[in-house]
């Protein structure tokens, strides 16, 4: 079968994969560092602006079949490959003084970022089960090299195993349920995979039965989803980020706690909301989302490293973002408008959360020296004093997790969430969402009023690199902009 090819839903993949290539071409044959750099970033750029382009176009899809398409770039898809492309310019701005402390070779560096983001920008249109795994898989699989480049630490080399040997083992298992579900349906588009399980199938010597009363489907959707949660670190899926986090060079953990963890949220939502029922998904996503916060955020309590403690935060939030997806357990939050919601919600959450976690990670970036870790919450002690706007910013990023004002960005994540489990009838755990949040409450203002404490080592304050001061700037305007906006966010998510 000969098949039509929009080559204009293509361009945003088009130029995330050539990024990576002219890259590789740039080191090559001009090898100096500022240029290698500046491809890339200007690659990254174009694929974000060019997607959004795309996007404002109206809805487009290729690779088409007559029970499906494998690409649909639609507004939302659009936004999130935006998304993808910015989180990785912000990214390659934290790594400049990196690279130029030589911790590793640029090229390679920035090849591997833009074949991450490349697997981003696919995954973010993938409309089968195929794409979408091969396309997470992409995002991911140059992550392991990355975590790994601090060489002379063995916590980096165990970070990159540890991520390694769990990512892999995670991706067998949804591997294993999208084959469960493609025996017991025979089809690979999501948007045919609802259809098909909710149908009867045919038995060898026996009457046709519902497919999802076949104890194999069962199983073949809980792996697959939870195969998944591993990708946004929920719990108890979760062991491998605090260590990867810790042990990744402070750019690579920005990039995991943001374009690695926007991945797994995406490739759920395509799952739970087009291809799998939600009756069957609901009760398990709202499992892992008590678990996931509560979790997170009492470990996070103690916590004594700034990167471990992001880690553990990161996980609390992952909660947050499959809180309204736990909607989906009761039959009044399936309906079109409380579904909707939900989704609306967790996409919206999501980029809330990105924006914050990016200041955050950039404003750790600039305190640190360039080789250093995260070091320990001790050393943050009046950082704000020696560094006012640094600081502030911090603090900013850290009560907008909390959801606390001035930080509206996050405040607004967390009503949206609320509001959406209310709309779908479950009360019980918008509590839980609540409870967990003023549990949070206790490490992001603690480390706040840290920054802010008298320095007893009177600790001289030190240069920021441009770049890294650029995306801490950028990054908190951001999230400033859309703490007074953020109607804009929910609208477009809700597209």
């Amino acid at each position: 079968m000969t098949q039509a090819v929009d080559n204009v839903a293509l361009l945003p993949g088009y130029l995330a994969a050539g990024t990576a290539v002219l890259v590789l071409l740039a080191d090559l044959f001009v090898a100096r560092r500022v240029v290698t750099l500046a491809v890339a970033a200007g690659g990254a750029l174009a694929t974000a602006v060019v997607a959004i382009v795309v996007g404002a176009g109206g809805d487009r899809s290729t690779f088409c079949l007559p029970d499906g398409c494998s690409y649909l770039l639609t507004n939302r898809s659009a936004l999130v490959a935006a998304v993808f492309g910015f989180l990785t310019l912000g990214v390659l701005g934290l790594s400049a003084p990196l690279l130029r402390a030589g911790v590793a070779p640029t090229g390679e560096y920035c090849f591997l970022l833009a074949c991450s983001m490349t697997g981003g920008v696919v995954l973010a249109a993938a409309g089968d089960l195929i794409t979408l795994i091969v396309a997470l898989e992409t995002l991911t699989l140059p992550l392991y090299v990355l975590v790994g480049l601090r060489r002379q630490t063995m916590e980096s080399a165990a970070a990159a195993v540890t991520f390694f040997v769990v990512s892999v083992v995670a991706t067998a298992v949804s591997l294993l349920g999208a084959a469960i579900l493609y025996a017991v349906t025979g089809r690979l588009h999501l948007a045919a995979l609802l259809p098909a399980l909710t149908g009867d199938v045919s038995l060898a010597g026996g009457a046709p039965v519902r497919a999802l009363d076949l104890p194999l489907t069962s199983v073949g959707i809980a792996l697959l989803v939870l195969g998944l949660a591993f990708k946004v670190a929920a719990v108890p899926f979760h062991a491998w980020a605090p260590a990867t986090y810790d042990g990744a060079p402070l750019p690579v953990a920005a990039y995991l706690s943001t374009a690695s963890k926007l991945g797994g949220v995406v490739a759920i939502l395509a799952v739970v909301t087009v291809a799998l029922p939600p009756a069957v998904t609901g009760p398990l996503l709202a499992a892992l989302a008590v678990l996931t916060m509560t979790v997170g955020n009492l470990v996070a309590l103690r916590q004594i490293r700034m990167t471990r403690l992001l880690a553990w935060s990161s996980v609390a939030q992952a909660g947050y973002i499959l809180a309204p997806l736990g909607a989906l357990a009761l039959a009044s939050g399936r309906t079109p408008a409380a579904s909707s919601t939900a989704v609306t919600a967790a996409v919206a959450y999501t980029v809330f959360f990105v924006v914050l976690e990016l200041a955050a990670f950039a404003a750790v970036v600039a305190l640190r020296e360039p080789t250093a870790d995260g070091g320990r919450l001790d050393s943050y002690r009046g950082a704000a004093r020696r560094h006012r706007w640094i600081g502030a910013a911090l603090a900013l990023a850290l009560i907008g997790l909390a959801g606390l004002p001035p930080g509206l960005a996050g405040l607004f994540a967390k009503v949206a969430v609320v509001r959406s489990l209310l709309t779908g009838s479950s009360g019980w755990l918008a509590v839980v969402v609540a409870l967990n949040a003023v549990i949070g409450l206790a490490y992001y203002v603690r480390v706040a009023a840290l920054l802010y404490a008298p320095d007893p080592l009177n600790r001289p304050s030190r240069p920021v690199a441009w770049p890294v001061a650029g995306v801490l700037l950028i990054a908190t305007a951001f999230a400033v902009a859309i703490g007074f906006a953020p109607q804009l966010v929910l609208d477009w998510s809700a597209r």
